[in-house]
């Protein structure tokens, strides 16, 4: 085990209610009902633009781009307003890999993580941050893991990936690494290409994460 790679939302931070309230905004906007269901199976954890496309499949390229920036205006309101709370777990884990000096890296397709990691007070744990400004592929494409171990100088091989979305875990195994998934919604069953599936990221610990290899 060279490095651990980490989602940032779902992951390491809560920003899931905000998203789905900047994405409900926008959509009811186009008259188009959003439920947390459509979240999960549709938007979550992919680039702002497929977001939009999944629902709003009849608009042109331009017309996308103008409702996923309206999704950005609603999210970053809330995101300058409210808290956003930090899953404990995950940062005690992180530091128990640092502790270890095992690599550490974030990646988002959140062109917001940066900005996130500073409000929480969490960028010194990190050895590589990965945004949505750097990758050019959203995922179930492996772009975004290919890029953070590149930057750590790990292999793929060596590098276990801590997601809680579909798509994410999807792209973390055609990277060829180890994931954990975490299901925060009480369905492992959507994860189950993971290596592991926990609740939350306090079920586990290094050790475990270690036999994964």
């Amino acid at each position: 085990m060279q490095a651990a790679i980490f989602d940032l939302d779902g992951v390491i931070v809560n920003t899931v209610p905000l998203h789905f309230k900047a994405w409900q905004g926008m959509f009811s906007e186009y008259g188009k009902k959003f439920t947390f269901e459509d979240y999960k199976e549709k938007v979550d954890g992919i680039p702002r633009t497929d977001g939009a496309r999944a629902i709003l499949s009849d608009l042109s390229d331009e017309e996308l781009k103008k409702a996923a920036d309206k999704k950005q205006v609603y999210f970053l309101e809330y995101l300058n307003s409210e808290d956003i709370p930090v899953y404990s777990t995950t940062v005690d884990l992180v530091k128990a890999l640092k502790k270890e000096k095992i690599k550490r890296g974030v990646i988002s397709s959140s062109k917001n993580c940066l900005s996130i990691l500073r409000k929480v007070g969490l960028v010194e744990l990190f050895d590589v941050i990965i945004t949505g400004n750097d990758v050019t592929k959203g995922k179930p494409d492996p772009q975004v893991f290919f890029m953070a171990a590149e930057r750590m100088a790990a292999e793929p091989a060596g590098c276990v990936v801590f997601e809680d979305a579909v798509l994410g875990v999807e792209a973390a195994k055609r990277a060829g690494m180890r994931c954990v998934g975490i299901d925060r919604y009480g369905k492992p069953e959507r994860l189950k290409k993971a290596d592991l599936v926990v609740g939350d990221l306090g079920e586990t610990n290094l050790e475990a994460i270690k036999k994964l290899f």
